[in-house]
C-alpha cells in the first residue's frame, strides 16, 4: 500500500528534501522514529481520501496518524513542501510539460498585507472618556 501512495518517483524527488533526524542517545529506550516514506503515505492517503488522522490505516502503513501528523508538522517547519514545489516545476520544465500560455494564478494562500508590512498604530474610535465612576 505504501508503495500505491508514494511511488518510486514521488519518493526518489521527496526523499532528499526531508531533513536528516536528530541522533538518538546512545542507549535511548524509545521507540525507533517511524519511516519517512510510510509517514508520506499516511499524509498523502489524507489528503487523497479526505479523512482525519485518526483514519489512517496503522495495520497497512505502520505508522499512527498522529505520528503522520507530527512529521508533517515537522517538515512544514523545514520547509520541504516549497522545496518540493519547485523541485516539481523544474522536472516539468525540463521535460516540456509546463506550459506557461494555459495557467492560471491563485493567491488565496497569500496573506494579504493590506498597504504593507508595518501596522500603522490603531487609532481609538472611543470618546476617550472611560467608565463614568461617579
Amino acid at each position: 500500500m505504501i508503495e500505491d501512495l508514494v511511488p518510486d518517483l514521488l519518493w526518489e524527488q521527496v526523499a532528499p528534501l526531508l531533513p536528516a533526524p536528530k541522533q538518538r542517545p546512545y542507549r535511548h529506550h524509545g521507540r525507533r522514529r517511524a519511516d519517512d516514506r510510510a509517514v508520506l503515505a499516511g499524509i498523502v492517503f489524507v489528503l487523497r481520501h479526505g479523512v482525519g488522522w485518526r483514519q489512517v490505516p496503522k495495520d497497512s502503513l505502520g505508522v499512527s496518524g498522529v505520528t503522520c501528523w507530527r512529521r508533517l508538522r515537522e517538515w512544514t517547519e523545514a520547509g520541504v513542501w516549497p522545496k518540493l514545489h519547485e523541485a516539481v516545476l523544474a522536472q516539468m520544465r525540463r521535460e516540456g510539460l509546463l506550459d506557461l500560455e494555459e495557467m492560471s494564478i491563485d493567491g488565496s494562500h497569500v496573506r494579504a498585507l493590506k498597504g504593507g508590512t508595518a501596522s500603522a498604530p490603531r487609532r481609538s474610535t472611543g470618546d476617550g472618556l472611560g467608565p463614568s465612576t461617579t
